[in-house]
């Protein structure tokens, strides 16, 4: 795939929580919530790909994404701030929902389109689970949690003194009993969560096609 980056400046790029960043800037492109955008810090060089976070209609585009130490990217665009330009595709990618009725299930920043989702109007009938080391790894929390009530479960699985469920996000599904086989589940972040909910779902009967994965390296 041919991925030509175009530049863009950023509008601003704020942290929030230790070593997560949501960095924006002006939309001037459509989108599908859930798609992804390949971004960089110069014209030619590897990009990264990164879920959008906004919703459809919102004049900006935010892109999570949590500052590895020893990569290749993210130490750089911590740094960045208003004013300063990053180089970004077009949006592309499959990783939609066309359902009434879902579960999203999602680990650290893999939150991003469901956030995109839910702030395209797309929350009625889902159910999100969400598995985070801290209560602050719970992102746009405030958001989700005015649009879905009760139907947003937070996994810590590092706090001890959580304000939610204590443990990860597959203990608590392995707590639950019944897993409707007629609904899909639409799976994001890392791959050993992928592949871990995805295997537990075909053991409780859930059909292979009814489980939709974008997995987060």
């Amino acid at each position: 795939m041919n991925i030509i980056l175009k530049p863009v400046e950023i509008i601003s790029n704020r942290s929030i929580a230790k070593d997560v960043y949501v960095l924006s800037f002006q939309r001037d492109f459509n989108f599908t919530a859930g798609q992804i955008i390949a971004v960089d810090i110069i014209p030619n060089g590897t990009p990264r790909l990164y879920s959008i976070a906004s919703g459809e209609n919102e004049k900006n585009i935010d892109i999570l994404f949590d500052e590895k130490l020893d990569g290749k990217l993210t130490p750089f665009l911590s740094n960045l701030t208003s004013g300063d330009t990053i180089y970004v595709s077009e949006p592309f990618g499959d990783f939609r929902c066309e359902d009434e009725n879902c579960w999203f299930i999602a680990s650290g920043t893999g939150i991003a389109p469901f956030v995109s989702m839910i702030r395209s109007g797309m929350a009625k009938g889902k159910k999100l689970i969400h598995g985070g080391k801290y209560d602050e790894n719970f992102y746009f929390s405030d958001l989700i949690e005015k649009e879905l009530k009760n139907d947003f479960v937070r996994c810590a699985s590092q706090q001890m003194d959580t304000l939610f469920y204590k443990g990860r996000l597959t203990k608590w599904l392995e707590e639950q009993h019944v897993f409707s086989k007629e609904i899909s589940y639409y799976l994001c972040g890392s791959s050993e969560m992928v592949v871990d909910v995805r295997d537990f779902l075909i053991k409780k009967g859930v059909s292979f096609d009814k489980i939709i994965s974008e997995t987060y390296f």
